[in-house]
């Protein structure tokens, strides 16, 4: 903890980056400068809060199988290696077992190696903390939980709209995301529910999140589609490595 305390003393009087962490190159790009390259990566992968279902998914272990995959994964990779430099997040639709998570697990791990501190949420499992924290008997406040989400640099919100849509819930996603928005926060987001209905039974993830939500993903993200079979289903009983989700 001294030697953290330290080193970031150190940085604020360091003349590359005048305190802020981040160095600006000669063809005005920014990197993280070498003043906060302190051995960071094992706290940082521990506060990232990735499943450790996900421990195999990075870049490598993803086979694309078709051309809608193939993109999915050079967007990713643009991503991971353009951040900073970059105020656009990504939304990864598609149907169960695709890789959307695998992908946006895969950026977080790039990034994590860059010593930039992630975070990852099932958006059902940050609605849960939420409603937890409000037991009186809990040592975590609403406050604890959202700060770290406002916070991240870059944040992944897995399964939106998989919760029952109530107000709260709306509400709820409706904040967190125009937080981040209006402080230029990177979101990476996947939902299973598409922008068009497939049969007259399915529900757009529009029908799921509301029209102003909506509307304020085109803002903020670039929509990436993928398709293909569900590889829990097919893909694995040929034998290919793939965590898809």
């Amino acid at each position: 903890m001294l030697a953290e305390k330290a080193n970031l003393d150190s940085a604020s009087g360091c003349p590359k980056c005048q305190g802020t962490g981040w160095e600006r190159m000669p063809d005005a790009r920014v990197r993280r400068c070498a003043c906060r390259t302190v051995s960071r990566t094992s706290s940082l992968d521990d506060a990232s809060r990735i499943p450790r279902r996900y421990d195999e998914c990075n870049f490598d272990s993803y086979f694309p199988l078709n051309p809608s995959q193939e993109a999915a994964l050079m967007f990713a990779r643009r991503v991971a290696d353009e951040y900073p430099n970059l105020d656009i997040g990504l939304l990864f639709i598609g149907t169960c077992g695709i890789g959307k998570t695998h992908l946006a697990v895969s950026i977080l791990k790039a990034l994590l190696e860059k010593n930039i501190p992630c975070l990852f949420y099932d958006f059902r499992d940050l609605l849960k903390e939420i409603q937890d924290s409000w037991n009186s008997q809990t040592q975590t406040s609403e406050m604890d939980i959202l700060s770290a989400v406002y916070q991240a640099e870059v944040l992944v919100l897995d399964e939106l709209g998989a919760s029952k849509p109530t107000e709260w819930v709306k509400d709820t996603m409706t904040h967190v995301i125009n937080k981040r928005y209006n402080d230029k926060k990177v979101t990476i987001f996947t939902s299973n529910y598409l922008d068009a209905k497939t049969n007259p039974y399915d529900e757009t993830l529009q029908e799921r999140v509301g029209v102003r939500l909506r509307s304020r993903l085109h803002e903020m993200c670039k929509v990436i589609t993928i398709t293909g079979d569900d590889y829990r289903k097919t893909v694995k009983q040929a034998g290919i490595r793939f965590n898809g989700k």
